[in-house]
């Protein structure tokens, strides 16, 4: 499953809209996702959303879509 995961780049700096960056992660559950991130980076999760097959066929059309990989 692909996940999309809304974040604040740091823990330092209270949540603003306006820096909210996003990935998108090759997880198997929202759970492993989410430890992968807080494992791996300094990230403040904010959101993730798991996209349906509409949603990541969308995303992909974006310059912008990287599939980010971290050590398992």
């Amino acid at each position: 499953m692909i996940f999309k995961v809304y974040y604040q780049p740091t823990k330092r700096i209270n949540p603003r809209r306006e820096s909210t960056e996003s990935l998108y992660l090759e997880a198997d559950s929202e759970a492993i996702a989410r430890a992968l991130v807080e494992e791996q980076t300094d990230h403040n999760i904010e959101f993730i959303e798991k996209l349906d097959d509409a949603s990541l066929e969308y995303e992909q059309q974006s310059v912008n879509f990287q599939l980010t990989e971290f050590n398992k």
